[in-house]
């Protein structure tokens, strides 16, 4: 496993972060549990979750995921300190006004539930899941600040912000000598690239901006299990991926994807994942994984290194204009 500072930051990840969201969901606490182990057998040091996973809804406080965590890091499998746990703070957490959102009053309240879900003193890069309109950015940059001075947080992030609104943070966290976003988690894959690569990788790459894409194989359809005139597998997010991917240009890339992989000895996903990698501008791709076979088979695209010639052809596949 290659290990990679996040952005500008001394912090080393792992090239590889297994993403939680199905934990207590889909994948119950026992199996979970067995997943980390596993991940970290394997060399993955970074685990990314929310407080909303699963979701809150009526009678139903969310925070699982952080909760299994918690269960796990609280069994001694692994020291502390030897894990990068990153969670995010945004999403409705309950049925009153402040309990969501960037404010002060919610973050605070936010974070000292997650460090009880997690089971923890501290997070290693606590992140905001997407933006609120609502508080100013000064507010939101300026409780965050505290919370690092304070120990209980050690760096920030920020997921599903455009460009100039990461251009924006950046310059009041500079003019108030706040602490300032070290990461971004965007929607990005070879079949999703336009959103990213368009004005985003190069503020990140400008501003030494530590890059996490999440959906690196486009809720399932980089796998190769979507093809042209084949039945649809029985999946949740089938309706998803018709809608966004299911086109001539996706699946080409897929059919790339198998020829390229061929070479490695790779899957259509092991190569999906190695072609994100092959950004230098990517830091870590969040997977997840609902079994010990799913995380081996998917983690072992951040071994596979793509030729400058191979990853010419993925990108001339769905070239964005």
């Amino acid at each position: 496993m290659e290990y990679r500072r996040l952005g500008r930051t001394g912090l080393k990840v792992s090239t590889i972060c297994l993403g939680t969201m199905q934990f207590g969901w889909t994948t119950d606490e026992a199996t979970a549990h067995t997943i980390m182990d596993k991940a970290v057998e394997l060399g993955c040091n970074f685990f990314d979750t929310a407080d909303i996973y699963s979701n809150w809804v009526e009678g139903n406080p969310g925070g699982v995921s952080e909760q299994v965590i918690g269960s796990w890091l609280a069994q001694g499998h692994v020291r502390r300190e030897d894990m990068i746990i990153a969670t995010k703070v945004r999403g409705k957490m309950g049925g009153g006004p402040n309990d969501e959102g960037l404010s002060r009053q919610h973050i605070l309240n936010a974070v000292e539930a997650s460090l009880e879900r997690l089971q923890t003193d501290y997070i290693d890069l606590y992140q905001v899941h997407w933006p609120d309109d609502e508080t100013p950015l000064g507010e939101t940059l300026t409780v965050l600040d505290d919370l690092v001075r304070a120990g209980v947080v050690r760096y920030i992030g920020c997921s599903n912000y455009p460009a100039w609104l990461l251009t924006k943070s950046l310059w009041v966290s500079d003019v108030r000598k706040l602490v300032r976003f070290d990461s971004l988690q965007p929607h990005y894959n070879l079949v999703h690239r336009a959103e990213f690569e368009r004005e985003l990788q190069a503020v990140c790459l400008d501003q030494g901006i530590g890059v996490i894409p999440y959906s690196p194989l486009a809720a399932g359809f980089l796998t190769g299990k979507y093809r042209r005139d084949t039945p649809m597998p029985d999946s949740a997010r089938v309706n998803s991926v018709r809608h966004h991917y299911m086109n001539e240009q996706g699946f080409t890339a897929v059919d790339q994807l198998e020829t390229i992989g061929q070479a490695h000895n790779a899957t259509v996903a092991q190569t999906a994942i190695a072609w994100l990698l092959a950004n230098t501008a990517v830091t870590s791709a969040i997977i997840g994984a609902n079994s010990l076979a799913q995380l081996s088979d998917t983690m072992r695209g951040a071994d596979i290194k793509l030729t400058v010639e191979e990853k010419a052809a993925l990108d001339a596949v769905t070239a964005w204009k």
